[in-house]
């Protein structure tokens, strides 16, 4: 899968779900980011669970920690992708829900 596919959910009146399937790398990152960023303008809390996620690339990374020090909770994390993640200093492993830990 080339592309990344995004899924609302609205979990409650203030809360909305965004579950992520595929690729996020450059233009879709930047995609990502709009899609927040609207969201959040909107005065709605974020959580983006990335469960399906299947590989996440440079710009992936990168947009995903401004979005988690903006207040976006991201979740669904395979073990992989919490490392990159953590490893990378754009998100902290507290603020990661590992996959496993969602059942």
């Amino acid at each position: 899968m080339k592309v990344l596919r995004i899924q609302r959910y609205d979990v409650d009146a203030r809360t909305v779900s965004l579950v992520l399937q595929g690729r996020i790398v450059a233009e879709w990152a930047d995609l990502l980011e709009r899609e927040c960023g609207e969201l959040m303008r909107s005065k709605l809390r974020v959580v983006l669970d990335l469960s399906e996620v299947v590989f996440i690339g440079r710009y992936g990374v990168e947009a995903l920690g401004r979005l988690g020090r903006a207040g976006v909770r991201v979740i669904g994390c395979t073990p992989l992708i919490a490392v990159i993640l953590e490893q990378e200093g754009e998100v902290e492993e507290e603020d990661l829900i590992h996959r496993e830990d969602m059942v």
